[in-house]
Formats: C-alpha cells, structure tokens, sequence
C-alpha cells in the first residue's frame, strides 16, 4: 500500500485561519514533519492533536528527505507544516516535494493562509501579475543587482525579508526603483498587524527610523506603463495645440500636454506645430 504526502498550510499568525481539512490531516496522519517542533507543538496542543512529530528542516533534508519518502512508500500518511503559511515557499519543504513527485508518491496540497497572497491584496498594488522573488541577496551589491534585473517587469514585485534588514532592503530599492508606489506589511494576521503604504523613498525614511518587529513582506508596484502612441493627423495636432493656446496655455505647454496625451514624442508635436505655421 502506498501512502501519500500532506503539504498542509498553517496559520500564519491567528490560529483561527486553520481550515478543518488542515486540522483533519493533522490528526488522522501518521507523522507530522515540522519545520520547528516547537513551533507546530503550539498549533497542535491548541486544538489537542497529539500526533507524533519529527523535525524536518534546512539542516537535516539531505539525511532526512529519504527517510521520508521511505516512509511514504511503505504506505504511511505524512503531513508537512512550515512554521506557518503554505509549505514549500522558500521553505525546506520544497525538497521534500519534489522528491515525492519524482518518487512517482501521491502528494496533496491542503490550501491555507498565505503571507504572500494576503500581502498582496491588502497592498492596493496591481494583481494583474505578480512576481515573488523570496528573500532577497544580504549584500548590497548582489542585492541592486537583483533588483535591476527585475525593474522592468510589468509586475508588483514581493519579497519577504528581516525585520533587521528591512530598511536596508527598501533604501535599495529606492535607489533602483525611484518613485514606486511600494508597501511593508508586517505581523499579517496578529494583533499588531501593520501596512505601510508610500512612494518608495518616503516608505524608506519611514522605516529607517523605527525599529521593526515581526515577519516582514514588501512589495513595489510596477513601472508606470507607456502609452501607446495616438495616430493624429498633422492638422488635428496643430488644432489640438491651437484650442489649448486659446485657453490662455503657452505655446510651451501647449505642446508638453498634446505629447502626454497622444503619447507622442514633444519634439514631434512642436515640428508638427511649426511646419503648420510656414
């Protein structure tokens, strides 16, 4: 009899988010593999589960995944918890996984909170797309260079990341990304759960004066998209320019308000103007 793996998705901050399917499969599984026993000990006594549990982490994967997977193959149920959230986002549990999959094991995903999604939402940035880019390089350098690879993706950019390192992160962003509309969302779910939003450079100042707490996600909204070019007659751009000088607008601006509004370069729109003027 084969047995299967239950990637189960925890609370990440109020218990109360555990869904009853988690709570089953925590109860009816053989073996609960923990990121931090300790951490799902709390989880489990809270609502008096008291199946077995063993430590399944980054440390020990590379001893323990085989165990495990062992262990599955010889019919028995294995659930899979993270310290909280959905197992397997940079999180050991990935291993795990993927070595079921290529074991040809059954492995089922139980939905549950999630600090990215939630985030996200509560952060007003676009969810046209999105991109999670985990934690982050430490170092400076390797860490601007990862952000330039990914300023021009037209998508809201999230990233988790230390409480300690946070201002650090954002004053990197800030220097790549200028002008963004970003978000720090922090203790998600707990009792002193907190979203920041601002433009990048006065989100960095915020935080960079206090001192942070709890587990940390940031996100940075996408580039400002360009407007397409509006195809306009020579004659209706010069009309667009004159009816905007009749208002009192010099011609200057006139000009500088035709070009946003057609998207066309404002040179283009002055040439336009002069030949019609010949």
């Amino acid at each position: 009899m084969t047995g299967r793996l239950l990637v189960c998705a925890t609370p990440i901050g109020n218990l109360g988010d555990v869904t009853q399917r988690v709570l089953d499969a925590l109860r009816t599984a053989d073996v609960v593999e923990a990121e931090d026993t300790r951490v799902t000990r709390k989880l489990l006594s809270h609502f008096g589960i008291h199946t077995p549990m063993e430590a399944y982490h980054a440390k020990n994967l590379a001893a323990r995944t085989p165990a495990v997977v062992e262990r599955i193959a010889c019919g028995e149920t294995v659930a899979l918890v993270s310290d909280a959230g959905m197992p397997g986002i940079s999180d050991p549990g990935a291993a795990l996984v993927a070595a079921c999959v290529d074991a040809g094991l059954p492995v089922e995903v139980l939905p549950g909170p999630s600090a990215i999604v939630t985030a996200l939402v509560a952060s007003g940035l676009p969810t046209h797309a999105f991109y999670f880019g985990g934690f982050l390089p430490r170092k400076t350098g390797d860490r601007r260079r990862a952000l330039e690879k990914l300023a021009s993706l037209d998508a809201t950019l999230v990233f988790y990341e230390s409480p300690r390192r946070a201002a650090a992160t954002l004053t990197d962003i800030a220097a790549v990304m200028s002008g963004r509309r970003a978000v720090l969302a922090r203790e998600l779910t707990k009792l002193f759960e907190e979203v920041l939003r601002a433009p990048v450079d006065e989100l960095t100042e915020i935080v960079s004066a206090r001192e942070l707490k709890g587990e940390v996600v940031l996100l940075v909204g996408p580039p400002e998209r360009t407007k397409a070019p509006v195809e306009l007659e020579p004659e209706e751009i010069r009309r667009a320019v004159a009816e905007l000088m009749a208002t009192g607008l010099s011609r200057k601006d006139a000009v500088r308000t035709v070009a946003e509004e057609t998207g066309m370069a404002r040179n283009a729109v002055y040439g336009i103007t002069l030949r019609g003027q010949q």
